[in-house]
């Protein structure tokens, strides 16, 4: 098996591969992957915006592995994950991944030692609707099913009750996240996988959820309070070990994130934190219209409203590494569109620092100002908290 370790957006790697292992990596759409025109017999490699491990198979049998690390910290980038799910989500303050230097084994190690430090006071239990096939009478009758499989026989009956168990949403979610950890192509330190087998022979008589089949929500409450930090970070598993798909001849499964998503969701959630102490309510992917008919939807990541509704301020991250011919010409004339359509003298444009400077631009004619914000991802999460507490009031200044 071929192993190619990649940087985020790094310098551009000479792999000396098949061509069969080319197409594959092109076909993936995981990285930028092309033939080197000047040295036959090797391929131009260059990691895009994803990052962590990935394994590629072919038709012909062949595989590769990429290996795609942050350019922020492994630390910084689990804080980061935190506000991928909720106003209320996963935080930590000290993450401790000192002896992992790899995304997977520092999340792998952070879920197992959580998981097991919830479930050390036993599993939770809950009523789940079971319905089944039984010659004695529990809960109700479900008639159309009797009518439609029985024919009017009185046994046996087709019923559905309630079940106290410990095969509910809760523990599921967690055996899922247990096992998708354990299927992802090396790199997580033995004790860690010992500890994650221990965690799925605890588990063992709850049922994981399908490969593939959609997860369930589950909602925060006082009975499963103890559970809610575990269920985040299950959560950030699943979604890391989502990529799992096939192009063509081309089988893709691993572990990956987008480091754009990240970052938007990053400062969509901390804004509305910082806000949610003002008047009005904020939201994520708001959809709005540009046109009087309604005909062209624009979709900013960030807008704060009044009560009644009025939008107070806009904001959108930009994630971008590297500077595309033209930056940042696309994403004003975005702003600017957002800004007319939401009747808004100003927009902010959020940038992870090095992509883009601080910087202010009035709109000639329109009355309308953009500012471009820089924020510095490498700032221990105390002052990264701050700038985004700072970032809220120019935002909103007006709130």
């Amino acid at each position: 098996m071929t192993v190619l370790e990649l940087q985020e957006f790094g310098a551009e790697l000479s792999a000396l591969i098949s061509d069969s292992e080319g197409q594959a990596l092109a076909a993936s759409r995981l990285v930028e992957a092309a033939p080197d025109p000047f040295n036959p017999g090797r391929w131009r490699v260059r990691a895009k915006n994803r990052v962590g491990v990935a394994k590629l198979r072919t038709a012909g049998g062949g595989s590769i592995e990429l290996r795609i690390t942050p350019k922020v910290s492994i630390a910084r980038l689990l804080y980061l994950l935190g506000f991928s799910l909720s106003a209320k989500g996963w935080r930590t303050e000290d993450v401790q991944v000192a002896e992992d230097q790899e995304l997977l084994p520092a999340l792998a190690r952070l879920y197992a030692a959580q998981a097991d430090a919830t479930l050390r006071q036993g599993l939770l239990k809950g009523y789940r609707s079971v319905d089944e096939t039984s010659l004695v009478m529990r809960g109700r009758v479900r008639m159309s099913e009797q009518a439609g499989r029985r024919h009017g026989r009185l046994l046996p009956l087709e019923i559905s009750h309630d079940e106290f168990t410990e095969d509910i949403t809760e523990n599921r979610i967690l055996r899922t996240a247990c096992e998708r950890l354990l299927r992802i192509p090396g790199g997580i330190p033995y004790e860690v996988t010992s500890k994650l087998l221990r965690l799925r022979a605890r588990l063992s008589e709850v049922t994981p959820f399908r490969r593939g089949s959609p997860m369930p929500g589950w909602h925060p409450s006082r009975l499963n309070m103890r559970y809610h930090v575990a269920l985040r970070l299950a959560d950030i598993v699943m979604r890391g070990a989502s990529v799992d798909n096939q192009r063509g001849d081309v089988t893709v499964s691993g572990f990956l994130f987008d480091m754009a998503r990240v970052f938007e969701d990053f400062v969509t959630t901390a804004l509305r934190d910082s806000l949610s102490v003002c008047p009005g309510y904020s939201r994520s992917q708001a959809h709005h219209h540009l046109d009087e008919n309604a005909e062209i939807r624009i979709i900013p990541d960030f807008v704060h409203y009044a009560d009644d509704g009025t939008p107070l301020a806009v904001a959108d991250a930009k994630y971008k590494a590297e500077k595309p011919e033209g930056f940042p010409d696309a994403d004003l004339y975005q702003m600017l569109a957002y800004c007319t359509a939401l009747g808004l003298p100003a927009g902010h444009l959020v940038y992870a620092k090095g992509a883009a400077e601080q910087a202010s631009h009035q709109v000639k004619h329109a009355g309308i100002t953009i500012h471009q914000h820089a924020l510095d991802l490498e700032l221990p999460p105390a002052e990264l908290r701050q700038s985004m507490d700072k970032l809220a009031r120019l935002v909103a200044p007006a709130i």
